[in-house]
């Protein structure tokens, strides 16, 4: 069985690339005859090969209006998808079944992935491939090019589809009203922790508290925000620098660190560019790590730390999975999200309460408590019951070839967990 996945698993942000490794894993785990390859569905090809021009184009269409800004990434996208599509096409006349997933890859970022993903869409309907679609996140507003484009899907034999939240779900439902239904299964990233070994979690703290602040850069949160953006918490350096000093009054030391992308890292040598974190970063109690290249150097700087502060959702999903504590705050629903699924909403923050002191009281809190060991080994075991789900739609499509025309076919799987009491029931809520 030959399964082609198409996502942005070489993005800057790191955070694809887990979600994308742990993804072909557990596909293909167990069975040799299962060949396994991931496309990149901006074209690139290796960690570390985005061009140098990400960070102006970024900060040029953050100047635009809507309309605009819509224009200019459809004649810029035009030429390069039409060289993606031939390639496209002849991997995908090679295989057996399409993923498209995970990540949130169902959001209209100006048209940015509509125009991808529809051009994969029609690539995959034209070759006559089964196609399913595992754990993405879904954007609430969609333009009506974008909702166009998405809209391709009708059009292929869809075996398995699959959203990773509740928002997500929701979402769903409102731009798919008619269907075809999804169902909810976790992110794949968290299956991280099977990428470690995890007696190495921590052992590089020597004993003392680490406290990890993931930054974003302002204009990623604003451009991307699914809320007032004058609600974002930490979109200033000050806030930064303030929270920082309190944890090192604390007793802690802090590490800055970001998620891949080049625009994080700046902001972050501009958070740490100042006379007196100069001084602390001189004394060893504040550093800043390297920016990561690859997954795995995203992850060793996750299990230096003892807690983790981030926008961004795969520093929150790896750090879950590896059992770090760790807080979120809100810029975007996904990250709401995720944190409700896996019963910890107390430490998402989000506008008002996103004080320095708040924060920085809140990670005070996280750290004493820790991960929840019982809910911890549901949601794992859930994200690999999904995959589970994902791998069985497709065998059965192949292998037996039953016909779906373009409906889903579902076995309508309900997975109940009772360990040592605590019951979960993983439907909507995971736990």
């Amino acid at each position: 069985m030959k399964i082609l996945i198409f996502n942005v698993k070489y993005s800057e942000n790191l955070g694809d690339g887990l979600l994308a490794i742990c993804l072909e894993k557990y596909l293909g785990k167990g069975d040799a005859g299962v060949e396994i390859e991931t496309i990149d569905l901006a074209g690139r090809e290796a960690f570390g090969t985005s061009r140098n021009r990400r960070q102006s184009a970024i900060r040029i269409l953050h100047q635009l209006p809507p309309f605009a800004r819509r224009m200019a990434v459809e004649y810029v996208l035009g030429r390069s998808l039409r060289k993606l599509r031939r390639k496209w096409e002849t991997k995908i006349a090679a295989v057996d079944a399409v993923v498209i997933g995970g990540g949130n890859l169902f959001q209209d970022d100006d048209l940015n992935f509509p125009l991808k993903v529809g051009a994969l869409l029609d690539c995959v309907r034209q070759a006559g491939r089964p196609l399913a679609i595992y754990a993405v996140g879904v954007s609430g507003q969609w333009s009506a090019q974008a909702k166009a484009l998405f809209e391709r899907l009708y059009k292929t034999e869809i075996v398995h589809l699959s959203v990773r939240d509740n928002f997500a779900s929701d979402n769903w439902s409102k731009h798919f009203p008619d269907g075809p239904q999804a169902e909810i299964f976790p992110d794949p990233g968290l299956l991280v922790r099977h990428m470690v070994d995890p007696s190495g979690v921590h052992l590089e703290t020597n004993g003392k508290h680490v406290a990890g602040i993931c930054v974003t850069e302002p204009i990623i949160l604003e451009r991307h925000a699914s809320q007032s953006v004058s609600a974002i918490p930490f979109r200033d350096v000050n806030d930064y620098r303030d929270l920082i000093k309190l944890l090192i009054a604390g007793g802690h030391r802090v590490c800055v660190f970001c998620n891949g992308a080049a625009e994080d890292q700046a902001f972050a040598n501009q958070i740490i560019g100042e006379t007196t974190m100069a001084k602390h970063v001189a004394s060893g109690r504040v550093e800043l790590a390297e920016r990561p290249r690859t997954p795995e150097e995203l992850i060793n700087i996750l299990t230096s730390t003892n807690v983790i502060l981030a926008h961004r959702l795969h520093a929150c999903i790896a750090a879950y999975s590896l059992a770090i504590p760790h807080v979120g705050l809100g810029w975007d629903k996904k990250v709401q999200g995720f944190f409700q699924s896996v019963g910890r909403e107390e430490y998402f923050i989000n506008g008002a309460d996103a004080s320095v002191r708040n924060v920085w009281l809140r990670l005070l809190a996280a750290e004493r408590e820790g991960i929840d060991a019982l809910k911890h080994a549901a949601v794992l075991e859930f994200a690999q019951t999904g995959l589970s789900h994902l791998r069985q739609a497709l065998e059965c499509r192949i292998k037996n070839n039953f016909p779906t025309s373009s409906k889903i076919y579902r076995e309508g799987i309900t997975a109940s967990l009772d360990v040592a009491n605590h019951k979960s029931l993983l439907s909507r809520n995971w736990i």
